[in-house]
């Protein structure tokens, strides 16, 4: 359904599950054994998976905060994409990775739910794709201190808005890592 002609392929992206990123996240354990359940599927399915690493002033390259986290491990042959900016699209060769590959539908799993995953869900959508977030394998820190609301609500409410969201010829939807297909929807 994607309005990317010539692209019938999904690719999976982990978006910064490093270690100044989701240390002290809610429910970091059961997030990432789901992101490595949806790994070993997208590999055994020999779906393109892509890496996705941020840095900034606060996750300097090199630093063990912006190294991601030992319990996922990226294989050879996995691009892995550097940004700074919270749209993984924004000023990175990611859309190029996925042109060379055909891919016209993208998994989104990682970190932070209320910033670079859903900056990158928006960007995907309007730049053609359809796109799907995996409603167990996304995570966020506590920013109530700040006035936001719990973790658990902000993961509730960006799936329950994700799960509908849709534009000319393309779809947004969600799905577990029990659940997640990657054949063409």
């Amino acid at each position: 359904m994607t309005t990317l002609p010539g692209r019938p392929h999904t690719a999976l992206l982990v978006i910064d599950v490093q270690n100044g990123v989701v240390d002290g996240s809610h429910n970091r354990d059961s997030v990432i054994a789901n992101i490595n359940t949806v790994l070993d599927r997208a590999r055994a399915e020999d779906v393109p998976v892509i890496w996705v690493q941020h840095h900034d002033e606060d996750l300097v390259r090199g630093s063990e905060s912006w190294g991601y986290v030992p319990e996922l491990e990226r294989r050879d042959g996995e691009p892995l994409v550097h940004k700074q900016y919270g749209d993984s699209f924004e000023d990175t060769e990611l859309e190029a990775l996925l042109a060379e590959r055909g891919v016209g539908r993208v998994v989104v799993t990682g970190a932070q739910t209320d910033a670079c995953i859903r900056s990158t869900l928006h960007g995907a959508l309007v730049r053609g794709y359809d796109t799907t977030l995996v409603s167990d394998a996304h995570t966020t820190e506590d920013h109530t201190a700040y006035g936001a609301p719990a973790p658990e609500q902000v993961i509730t409410h960006t799936n329950l808005y994700w799960e509908h969201q849709h534009a000319p010829g393309r779809r947004g939807g969600t799905a577990t890592a029990a659940d997640l297909s990657f054949a063409a929807v």
